[in-house]
């Protein structure tokens, strides 16, 4: 199996793992922070405006699902436009973003980015950027609404479902 990764920033990480969870082709994922000083952060560091990123580790097999359609789905769940906040959820780690470690997968981001820009008419809030480093959350975030389905999040639960 091909395995590839990509790293997304969509406010808070707890419903973005649920959501990329469902799909087949996302072979693992993960919870954790990114692009914040080099420094292990704990939660509260994060919440402490840290400068990390709530972000999820996505890894998937290419032939089964696409990186444009991870990003599709991606943009379906998020607001772009959006600074630093996401649903209810305030602060620089509930930014967004997509950060990515294989060059090789910039160009096919770059057309789903400039896609969504036009399709807002807008210069969009996510950043787009290579990872510069990611720590694993806590073992207690990992699979959260998994253990707690009534964890807030800013996901519809609607979009917990096939073909979403």
């Amino acid at each position: 199996m091909n395995r590839q990764t990509i790293y997304l920033a969509g406010g808070c990480f707890w419903g973005m793992q649920k959501y990329f969870d469902q799909f087949d082709g996302v072979v693992r994922t993960e919870v954790g922070y990114a692009n914040g000083p080099d420094a292990a952060p704990s939660y509260q560091d994060v919440c402490a405006d840290s400068g990390h990123a709530e972000t999820l580790r996505v890894d998937y097999d290419p032939g089964v699902i696409s990186l444009t359609g991870l990003l599709e789905r991606y943009f379906r769940v998020i607001d772009p436009l959006s600074v630093n906040r996401q649903g209810h959820d305030e602060g620089i780690q509930y930014r967004t973003g997509i950060y990515y470690t294989d060059p090789g997968q910039l160009p096919e981001i770059e057309a789903v980015y400039a896609a969504q820009e036009a399709k807002y008419g807008a210069k969009l809030a996510v950043e787009l950027m290579p990872l510069q480093n990611f720590f694993s959350a806590e073992e207690y975030h990992q699979k959260y609404l998994d253990r707690n389905p009534g964890g807030y999040c800013h996901i519809p639960r609607s979009m917990f479902g096939a073909g979403h």
